[in-house]
């Protein structure tokens, strides 16, 4: 919702749809969370403080600037910051920023009573929370964040010691001194504020997540739920892989891009083991470090790291992706904290070392730069985008559709078939590559083919309504009249309002010399698209042929009102008000036409005629000449020509 309204106030500030204005916004907002990541890391790192004018210290200067800089230059937030989808992404985190901060504010340490907190500003922070769901769902997991900042910074509760004293009942657990701290008056009301998000959420937008299928998230749809298991800790390890080395980036993950795994021997099982390791060593320095200021900051490092992803994850609820860089954008802020620590607590271990780490930290920042800059680069257009991920992903049949959809569009047919034949043989029921590649044989007349492949994608998805239209034009062409009606039929049925496809009906009943049905079919196309300028011009050019002249004429001034400077309509009111011998309006509509397409030979030739039987033999001589000049094979002109020649001779002839 919200992204909706700033994409609106981006376009009435841009005057329109600018990319530039669009790319300018995202990259202020991305700097603004960058420089808001400095505070965040500065309270999660070094705690939270406050000076004697209840201002917020910086403890930690140093690593809070080193992990915003890092969470500032990171790849994986190419995909958020270059497109404009991403803009959703971008606002979610900012808005997830400021409620943190704002429930930092609840918290003045600089008076005299450590448990008094601002109930005040716990209710902002919600409010900030909402507007962060209201951008993406992954919003509300501040919640989880501000809680985890609250038990362990705030409360300075140690959770291992805390986790001992419940299992093995020693030393009970002191409640009253919990209950002092106001934390689970706070839980409380970030509770309640969660549930009735989540009530909302459910009210505007139903019970439940969007049906997907096993295109977009295959593991989601094994049956052995071992095997799904291991398929999405394999996502979370290439999840993990992308932060650590975003050199593999790519806009589509789907579509076998990432082959399941199907067996415990299966060699990408190394991945999760891996990962697994890593976790479980970060957990144990989290939870058993002698120094409980390590301890925090690891435990809040991945709290910030895995929070945030776990609507990603597939365990609440099935995901439509495999793997998708920007949800990794609030995910990538734990990772550079967790980063920029170990740096920092490297190079006070050992001192004799911090030169190269130094040396190493700039490195990488230059790296990241230059990826970026690369990244960006490619997203500047379809076709570099497309391309890239060719090598990236060669298995994934949407990145092939979407090279030879992009060639197609520029013309290339040629190299787009090749694209659309990979496509459909890496995914053999991928209906819309079968689809597009039938047009294009279609229009290379290989018709045989291309009702092969229509048939084919419409037997797979029965409702799939372009298909059907597609097989229509085919079978139609291949004078196949009944099947074409049938097919026709069936694409309206699935798509109501469809008018190309009412205009397509309309053409095979005039081929079948069925006017009536044609011009119904036509007119339905006008109704549901108004200015449907094919099926306005079809109308006037069939009552003109039936000899229907007036009602021909009604029908073109009709069509010349919703499309006031359409020049083929133009043309043929013209005509039928030159049979009718309305030579006056014929020639101003001929000439307004010229004015808009002056190069249009048969308008030329037409007016000519015009002229000939108007008896304006010299302009009629020069409309010709200028037909002609245009396409020297213009049916009928040259023969007019000479004959308006023959009789300008004539008068040219003195009277005996």
């Amino acid at each position: 919702m919200l992204p909706s309204s700033f994409s609106v106030l981006n376009y009435l500030l841009a005057g329109g749809l600018h990319p530039v204005g669009f790319h300018v916004l995202n990259i202020i907002l991305h700097a603004v969370i960058s420089a808001l990541m400095i505070d965040m890391f500065a309270i999660l790192i070094g705690g939270l403080a406050h000076d004697e004018n209840g201002r917020i210290l910086n403890n930690a200067p140093k690593t809070s600037l080193l992990a915003a800089l890092l969470f500032a230059a990171h790849p994986v937030h190419t995909e958020s910051v270059a497109g404009i989808v991403g803009r959703a992404d971008l606002l979610c985190a900012l808005f997830f920023q400021l409620s943190f901060l704002t429930y930092c504010k609840a918290f003045n340490r600089g008076s005299d009573r450590d448990d008094r907190f601002s109930v005040q500003w716990v209710v902002v922070s919600l409010l900030l929370c909402a507007a962060a769901m209201l951008c993406k769902e992954q919003g509300i997991t501040v919640l989880g964040v501000n809680a985890a900042f609250d038990v362990l910074l705030i409360c300075n509760v140690n959770v291992y010691e805390l986790s001992q004293r419940l299992l093995l009942r020693k030393n009970p657990l002191n409640v009253s001194e919990i209950l002092r701290t106001g934390l689970l008056t706070r839980l409380a009301l970030m509770g309640l504020g969660g549930l009735s998000m989540l009530y909302a959420r459910w009210r505007i937008m139903g019970t439940g997540p969007p049906a997907f299928t096993e295109v977009d998230n295959p593991a989601s749809f094994a049956e052995n739920i071992f095997l799904r298991i291991v398929n999405y800790n394999y996502y979370y390890s290439l999840n993990a892989w992308l932060l650590l080395c975003p050199w593999w980036l790519c806009f589509d993950w789907s579509m076998g891009c990432v082959p399941l795994i199907k067996s415990a021997t299966d060699w990408r099982m190394v991945w999760l083991l891996l990962l697994w390791c890593i976790l479980i060593g970060l957990i144990s320095q989290a939870l058993c470090s002698q120094d409980s200021q390590r301890r925090r900051t690891l435990t809040l490092g991945l709290v910030l790291l895995v929070v945030p992803f776990l609507p990603a994850c597939n365990i609440f609820f099935r995901v439509g992706f495999v793997v998708a860089e920007r949800v990794l954008y609030l995910s990538s802020a734990g990772y550079c904290l967790l980063l920029a620590y170990s740096v920092g607590h490297c190079c006070c271990r050992w001192s004799k070392y911090r030169k190269p780490l130094c040396v190493s930290v700039l490195g990488l920042l230059c790296v990241y730069v230059a990826r970026c800059a690369l990244r960006s680069h490619q997203w500047r257009s379809e076709q570099s985008l497309f391309t890239n991920a060719l090598s990236v992903c060669p298995l994934n049949a949407k990145v092939h559709y979407n090279v030879g959809k992009n060639l197609a569009d520029r013309g290339n047919s040629t190299a787009a078939i090749a694209y659309y034949r990979e496509a459909v043989s890496l995914h053999p029921t991928y209906v819309h590559a079968m689809n597009n590649l039938g047009n294009i044989l279609k229009e290379r007349n290989e018709l045989i083919e291309a009702e092969h492949l229509l048939s084919k994608a419409v037997s797979i998805q029965p409702d799939f309504a372009a298909a059907w239209m597609n097989l229509g034009i085919v079978q139609n062409s291949l004078q196949r009249f009944e099947a074409a009606e049938k097919s026709y039929w069936n694409a309206i049925r699935f798509r109501k309002k469809y008018p190309d496809c009412y205009y397509n009906l309309g053409r095979l009943y005039a081929d079948l010399n069925r006017n009536v049905d044609a011009l119904n079919a036509w007119r339905n196309a006008t109704v549901l698209k108004p200015d449907h300028s094919l099926a306005w011009n079809n109308m006037v050019i069939l009552l003109d042929n039936t000899g229907n002249l007036g009602q021909a004429e009604l029908i073109g001034r009709e069509a010349l009102k919703l499309l006031p400077n359409d020049h083929t309509i133009m043309f043929s009111l013209a005509n039928v008000l030159g049979k009718s011998q309305k030579y006056k309006e014929s020639e101003g509509f001929f000439l307004h036409a010229l004015r808009i397409n002056p190069n249009s030979a048969s308008c030329h030739g037409n007016l000519a005629v015009l002229y000939h039987r108007w008896g304006k033999l010299e302009l009629a001589k020069k409309h010709y000449e200028l037909s002609l000049k245009l396409d020297p094979e213009a049916p009928g002109t040259r023969d007019n020509y000479k004959m308006l020649r023959r009789k300008l001779d004539q008068l040219k002839q003195p009277t005996p």
